[in-house]
């Protein structure tokens, strides 16, 4: 006859397989494919609203940093610990035309989202181009740096903003996302639009090449046709005589 364990037993040999089972997936990776969340965030200052996004915590920071966009920007409370935020770009801006009241949510959102910034006043949020940061095998888990430190802008937030804060809040969205199969249908479509663009570009050579050969060809005929490059019979008849 089959004993079952006391429950108190059937609930601690839960507790270690769960334990040896998260340990094995965070050691080797997996945890990222399986666990991973991200938090989707919308301005709404601007129309059409710009999206804002951050990781769980900092294995789904290096999930970002792997496999964000050329048109993030990314956000942190400097010489904290704070979450890592990302603003997406529409195709065509630059960080320089981030505007004012945009930069504020993404900085509100960060020292929200930080325990000692959040707690703090007057603290500096630094924001970058994604393709700035710089991540190094020697580097712990989550933990970036930049390639040119010109590059780094500081915004400095003065406090804690609830309004600011809540309105961000109410839009938020917890997601599962392949952020690699992301990335990789961005890039088809931007190779897609450039091939397109040569494409344009060539066909326009092409039809200005044939507009030069045929603008060429008419002032070609032009000059066949002047009186002075002319033959008539009669001119014929004299060249003629003089041989005679």
């Amino acid at each position: 006859m089959n004993k079952r364990l006391p429950v108190s037993w059937q609930s601690v040999c839960r507790s270690v397989i769960s334990s040896t089972l998260s340990f094995f997936f965070f050691s080797s990776g997996l945890v990222l494919e399986i666990f991973r969340m991200v938090f989707y965030f919308l301005s709404n200052v601007v129309d059409p609203p710009m999206k804002l996004y951050m990781g769980l915590d900092k294995h789904e920071n290096e999930e970002l940093l792997r496999w964000g966009w050329p048109e993030d920007v990314w956000f942190h409370v400097d010489k904290m610990s704070s979450a890592h935020v990302y603003l997406r770009l529409p195709k065509g801006e630059t960080i320089e035309s981030i505007p004012a009241t945009v930069l504020t949510d993404c900085a509100q959102l960060v020292k929200a989202n930080s325990i000692q910034g959040n707690k703090a006043n007057n603290i500096a949020v630094v924001y970058t181009p994604f393709e700035n940061l710089k991540k190094t095998a020697n580097m712990d888990v989550g933990q970036v740096g930049f390639h040119k430190q010109r590059e780094v802008r500081v915004i400095t937030v003065e406090k804690r903003l609830n309004e600011i804060v809540n309105r961000l809040n109410k839009t938020k969205q917890e997601r599962q996302p392949d952020l690699r199969a992301e990335r990789e249908e961005r890039d088809a479509e931007e190779r897609k639009d450039a091939k397109k663009k040569l494409k344009e570009q060539r066909d326009l050579e092409k039809e200005e090449e044939r507009r030069r050969k045929e603008e060429e060809e008419k002032r070609s005929y032009s000059n066949l046709m002047r009186e002075e490059n002319m033959t008539s019979n009669q001119d014929a008849m004299e060249d003629e005589d003089d041989f005679i």
